[in-house]
């Protein structure tokens, strides 16, 4: 942090923790980044946590003269969420909601995630209009703050059009709520002046009959460059002005700290069709057709785009043969009812009709189908990204133009590609809208490259004013990429407006300056972030930011996104040699920032859309790191049972001594125990558990005589977990295994288990330390004796712990019919109970492997069957314990589970599918998680009658 920073970073101190004042070069480093192709790194982030907070920073930095910006998700694409001076985060404090008037309004604070805001508004089939595609990432923050629209939002359900009320905190710190008549009354006196000012520049536009006019005409598409100059026209009080001023200025005018939203029906009936034409004009001439039907969303693909996907799984074989010029429209429709529903799909259809397709139009309502139809059209922005050349990043710009010109826009725009050799350009978009998107991919290594950028994009906005009189930026905001050329869209009387209005509102340019306007002509080549190769298993990031809601090191330390790009620079420093001292720190500093507190889940591939596994990098770095170890760990291997055995009385041990010393004096023993060590020593907890029983040697526990052997056969395959932990003190529960076997015959079936169980393991515990040989040889173990036990796959094998079955189903025999015990429960057990549901509450934990299984349904279902209410927590994904992670890097689950009580903190227990997940839960939680088995075993009186043989479980 440089000097000058250093009196505005003393005042915080006295009102904000120095655990939230970061400053350390790597993580100021980290949040340089946002989703655009853009670096700037800022001298000091502020994470901040409350409305009283924000106020305070900015009347700090008009009092300082420090510029400031804010981010929500950082998921922009302009550039407008990075700074080199304060940046501003958004903390756990924002995640409020309210929902008002029978859900026809909905009011959210900054840091709600849209698509949780959707969630809050299913039960009334009601939604948010915005719909960005970035929606289970981009906060509300930030899509207000952006004018955020979407595939289904158009021009008539962006946040500007659905605006009801917002607070919002301007650039002297005065705080402002639109909804609340006494706050609207104070600010009028002690703002007179500023909605006086406010008033006459709208009163002048008004009177300005050819300004006023363009401004119209500006908004008949979607358009986001720019100020929201149409809140001059469309409203007469300041106060309605200000707050639509507010919607789409990206932070430059204030902070908005809460907003209401008019909310818009979700009609739970739907159905899409892709359409595909040989020619793209006679696509286009299908748009212009549907624009006054009942659709819902109408999505370009053009041509390219179509050959980005064709080899993709699932794909039919037509598509590869489809001609030069062919395009495709994936419709929706939408209703309240089937019957309606099916009426509108007979009326699109017939509309379309008219015009020659490539294949007969069908529309489907098939759940699976639509979402793969969509899955088609999402996944053309991560295409381009995933097959980029190493070096180069990947661009989206967006345009609009008017309906009727939107095949020769393409048209147009293609040549524009060809001339400075894009040539693997493809375009898509919202075309009802007239909304197109194009991407490419572009390296920023040398000056020619910078100068084809420039020149591409100085031709694509010539194109788009000279010619069509369109947006430059129809929904992805200004930022600093458009800023050169929001005057040659608007013209110079409405830039000089916007000016006014940036001076009335922030005189003293501190928030987010050089964003939206900007006198530098060359502000959008400036800065451009580097994209350096790393590692072949994370250099397709985009750094989108779409990993970062799920990862559980998010408040503590990095995201997936910041790790990735920490690793970028230490891999550019090392090639380069150009500072080593600073790679030395970098270095040092990653390896608790970006290695020990990562919990290596995995949850990162399912939202990325590239589908990288940054725990894959971790585990790389570890494999370097401990390959020293390697002899140690397959020392381990080849005596698992010797480790599990002594690890089963190490924990009888403790609860010995934790009954007779008590929880909170075996707490402060432990906890100066492994202070003393330096944290070598493992963090002891109230909810560890007690050592299991060992397994009897025979095949049932306890010794019982052989089952009934016309009963189907299952081999139940316990994780190490569950063979050495037992319950937690004071729990009345059996172990696991027990339970579980109970359970399994009550439904019906003969138990067996492989043989020298003790001894056997996944790999699990290896790979994740990236021990990779030691792991692959304990999971080839097991693979050969399940494929003994299960002769050759004929007798399904039933796996108790959901991280152990992720593993194996990448490691073992496909002819090994393996079931996670989620699955199998769901499918083969739960019918073949008599389940009598309980009536308290309980929580339900979704597992990181579960969720990768796909499994997360399945789980939500026994739970129902199981009682009248189940709550899973909003915002708790991985629970971050990781295996051992809790115990050695306990922040780490802390921090993941920081919200976790309060949300659950009605429940009697908790449910879940991995024991070592459970203990943190029961932890943080103050009840004790358990397997989901427990809960079925407790509501199972007893199983239904059998009118038949129980069916052979087979896929």
């Amino acid at each position: 942090m440089i000097p000058a920073y250093q009196a505005f970073y003393d005042q915080l101190r006295t009102f904000i923790p120095e655990s939230r004042l970061i400053h350390d070069p790597l993580r100021t480093l980290a949040y340089g980044t946002d989703a655009s192709f853009y670096r700037l790194i800022p001298q000091l982030v502020v994470r901040a946590e409350s409305e009283e907070e924000v106020v305070g920073i900015v009347q700090l930095a008009d009092q300082q003269k420090v510029p400031i910006t804010f981010r929500a998700a950082g998921t922009s694409l302009s550039g407008q969420a990075i700074t080199d001076s304060v940046l501003i985060t958004l903390g756990d404090g924002w995640a409020g909601h309210h929902i008002l008037d029978n859900a026809e309004r909905i009011r959210l604070q900054p840091g709600v995630i849209g698509a949780q805001a959707n969630r809050y508004l299913a039960p009334f089939q009601r939604k948010i209009g915005p719909d960005p595609a970035s929606i289970n990432t981009a906060k509300i923050g930030g899509i207000a703050a952006n004018n955020a629209s979407g595939m289904c939002c158009g021009t008539a359900h962006n946040s500007y059009q659905t605006l009801d009320s917002m607070r919002m905190i301007l650039a002297d710190g005065s705080l402002l709520d639109t909804g609340d008549d006494a706050s609207i009354e104070a600010f009028r006196k002690s703002h007179g002046g500023l909605l006086d000012a406010l008033d006459a520049l709208a009163r002048l536009t008004r009177a300005n009959q050819p300004l006023a006019d363009r401004i119209a005409h500006k908004y008949r598409l979607k358009n986001t460059t720019g100020y929201a100059l149409n809140a001059l026209i469309d409203y007469e009080d300041p106060i309605d002005i200000l707050q639509h001023l507010m919607i789409g200025s990206e932070g430059t005018l204030g902070f908005i700290s809460e907003i209401t939203y008019r909310t818009v029906p979700e009609h739970p009936h739907k159905a899409s069709a892709l359409v595909f034409f040989d020619r793209l004009h006679t696509a286009c001439e299908a748009v212009a057709l549907l624009k006054p039907e009942p659709v819902a969303a109408v999505e370009l693909i053009d041509r390219a785009g179509l050959r980005a996907i064709e080899q993709k799984p699932g794909m039919p074989d037509f598509i590869r043969e489809l001609p030069k010029d062919s395009a495709a429209l994936l419709i929706e429709t939408r209703a309240a009812d089937a019957d309606t529903l099916a009426h509108q799909v007979e009326r699109v259809t017939a509309t379309i009709a008219v015009l020659p397709t490539t294949r007969p139009i069908e529309f489907t309502s098939d759940p699976a189908i639509c979402a793969r139809y969509w899955a088609i059209r999402k996944g053309l922005f991560p295409a381009v990204g995933a097959v980029r050349n190493t070096g180069t990043t990947v661009i989206i710009e967006d345009i609009a133009v008017p309906v009727p010109q939107l095949a020769a826009a393409v048209d147009d725009l293609h040549r524009i590609f060809e001339r400075w050799g894009y040539h693997e350009a493809l375009i898509f978009g919202h075309a009802l809208e007239g909304n197109l998107h194009f991407v490419f991919t572009q390296s920023f290594d040398t000056p020619e490259e910078i100068e084809r950028y420039s020149k591409l994009m100085d031709d694509v906005s010539n194109l788009i004013v000279g010619r069509y009189d369109g947006s430059l930026k129809a929904e992805h905001g200004t930022g600093r990429n458009m800023a050169p050329y929001v005057e040659l869209e608007w013209g110079e009387e409405a830039y000089a407006l916007m000016w006014e209005l940036k001076l009335l509102l922030d005189p003293q340019q501190i928030l987010n300056p050089g964003v939206i306007l900007n006198r530098d002509e060359n502000i959008h080549l400036s800065n451009l972030k580097p994209m350096p190769a790393a590692d072949p298993l994370v250099d397709t990031c985009i750094e989108c930011g779409f990993c970062e809601p799920t990862c559980p090191s998010r408040a503590l330390t990095l995201t997936p996104r910041q790790r990735i790009v920490i690793w970028r620079e230490i891999a550019r420093l090392e090639r380069s040699c150009e500072d080593p001292e600073r790679l030395h720190r970098l270095r040092k500093d990653y390896r608790y920032q970006g290695d020990e507190t990562c919990a290596a889940c995995g949850l990162c591939s399912t939202t990325c859309p590239v589908g990288i596994n940054t725990g894959d990098l971790t585990r790389s770095i570890r494999h370097d790191r401990n390959s020293r170890h390697q002899g140690t760990a397959n020392w381990i291997a080849r005596h698992y049972a010797g480790v599990g055995s002594v690890s089963r009385i190490a924990l009888n041990l403790a609860d010995g001594m934790h009954g007779l010393l008590g929880s909170n004096a075996m707490t402060k023993l432990t906890s100066g125990a492994r202070k003393l060590s330096g944290n070598r020593v493992q963090q002891w907890t109230p909810a560890m558990p007690t050592g299991a029983p060992a397994l009897k040697p025979l095949d049932l526990p306890h010794g019982e005589p052989s089952a009934d052997s016309t009963r189907p056969k299952v081999v139940y395959l316990p994780s190490c977990a569950s063979r050495v932990m037992g319950p937690q003190r004071g729990s009345d529960s059996s172990p696991l295994i027990e339970v579980t076997h109970s359970l399994l015959n009550k439904a019906g079936y003969q138990v067996i288990y492989p043989e020298n169980i003790e001894a056997l393991c996944c790999g699990m515990p290896f790979q994740s330390k990236g021990l990779f040989d030691t792991a692959d040889m304990k999971s080839l173990e097991l693979n050969k004796e399940l494929l003994r036990i299960t002769e050759q796959g004929q007798i399904p094998v039933y796996s108790d712990t959901s991280p152990c079955t992720l593993r194996l189903k990448e490691k073992i025999d496909p002819v090994i019919e393996l079931y996670d015990s989620i699955e199998f429960l769901d499918r083969f057990v739960v019918e073949k109970l008599n389940l009598i549901p309980i009536s308290e509450p309980i929580a339900l934990h979704l597992t990181c492997s579960a969720t990768r299984l796909g499994q997360s349904d399945a789980l939500k279902r026994i739970a129902s069957s199981c009682a009248t209410e189940v709550v899973v927590p909003d915002d708790i994904g991985c629970c971050g314990f990781a295996g051992d992670k809790g115990f050695s890097t306990p922040e780490l689950n802390a921090s993941a589970l920081r919200t976790l009580k309060d949300s659950i903190g009605h429940c009697s227990g908790g449910f879940s599918s991995s024991r070592t997940c459970e203990i943190g839960l029961s932890l943080h939680s103050g009840i004790e998680y358990r397997s989901i088995v427990y809960l079925l075993e407790r509501c199972a009186s007893h199983p239904k009658p059998v009118t038949a043989g129980i069916d052979q479980p087979h896929s």
